[in-house]
């Protein structure tokens, strides 16, 4: 049924139209505590089951939503509701901004993609911690495991983008389950040079000096830290990004970001093109970080075999975007089931 709806009315649609449209049903779906609850116990009963241990916490399920979908966190509950075992919200700027200007969104139906250079549009970081606040007021919010994935305002200078997501971090580290620092979006000029060691490294120490500070020195749990890259990355690069994220002590990685390894047009690809490339990064970087480190992959996942075998390649967990997009509502549902053997 699904399949018949995106060729006969989504794929006619501009993409960034349709995305509004199941974004904002999603959304008021999951605020409404009995529709929600029903849909949840129909598609994905898996939720209340023992779940996997990550951080030292369990996350319900394995296999979560990337960040990308849900920018402002208004769709948390909703998103759960469809079988995603967490969700990562962002990306998330210190400041509101309208991102790029339109046409920024374009689907490659073709090889199973989607392009984007969405610019980090977003409401800002003190609209996301309110809208996670109110999410946290719930017993049922509280439960839910979400990460918070922040990025560099675009008019901030590089020469101030660690107090830049230090506000950030600041503001949403009390409602977080994680943190990511993304600087592997293409679509914020400047912001893949901050994957540099030399430039990185301030970033990473402010945010976890700022999340610290909004957590721990008030009694509240330590919230995980985790950075993300782009699969464009050289291999000794990654190899040096990981070699930071020991030195800092950070609690991993999440890898891949889109790549500009395409001659699509502009923007970052997502979707089936990624997964080879992504599990590479992924077995480079569980054999450069060891077995501690907690790495978070993404990229080109379509069915519990290609989450399979981001496991197999060394992630602890798994996400996903464009197979939601192509694959439906029960896409969620389908994958954990294959990852918890149910």
């Amino acid at each position: 049924m699904y399949k018949f709806i995106f060729k006969n009315v989504f794929s006619k649609m501009d993409p960034e139209q349709a995305h509004h449209l199941v974004y904002t049903g999603i959304s008021v779906a999951g605020k409404i505590p009995f529709v929600s609850g029903v849909i949840e116990g129909a598609i994905a009963p898996y939720l209340q089951g023992q779940g996997v241990e990550v951080f030292g916490r369990r996350v319900p399920a394995p296999f979560g939503l990337a960040g990308g979908f849900d920018k402002d966190a208004r769709a948390v509950r909703g998103l759960t509701m469809l079988g995603f075992g967490f969700v990562e919200i962002g990306t998330v700027t210190a400041q509101a901004q309208p991102g790029n200007e339109k046409p920024r969104m374009w689907r490659e139906i073709g090889i199973g993609g989607l392009r984007n250079r969405m610019g980090f549009n977003n409401e800002g970081a003190q609209a996301a911690a309110r809208e996670l606040a109110k999410l946290r007021a719930s017993k049922k919010g509280r439960s839910v495991f979400v990460g918070v994935n922040i990025g560099k305002t675009k008019v901030t200078p590089a020469d101030q983008a660690a107090e830049d997501y230090a506000f950030s971090a600041r503001l949403l580290a009390p409602y977080a389950d994680y943190l990511v620092v993304n600087v592997s979006s293409p679509n914020t000029p400047g912001l893949r040079d901050l994957q540099s060691v030399d430039a990185l490294r301030p970033i990473l120490e402010a945010v976890r000096k700022a999340a610290d500070e909004s957590t721990t020195d008030k009694g509240l749990p330590r919230v995980p830290l985790l950075v993300k890259i782009a699969p464009d990355l050289a291999d000794e690069d990654i190899q040096a990004v990981a070699g930071l994220a020991r030195d800092l002590e950070l609690d991993g990685v999440a890898a891949v970001n889109t790549t500009i390894n395409h001659d699509l047009g502009p923007g970052g690809l997502s979707g089936k093109p990624e997964l080879e490339r992504g599990l590479e990064v992924v077995g480079l970087l569980r054999s450069a970080l060891g077995a501690d480190s907690v790495i978070i992959g993404v990229g080109g996942i379509t069915t519990g075999e290609d989450a399979q075998r981001y496991i197999d390649a060394g992630a602890n967990l798994v996400q996903g975007y464009t197979g939601f997009i192509y694959e439906g509502p029960l896409w969620a549902r389908r994958i954990n089931k294959k990852l918890l053997n149910k």
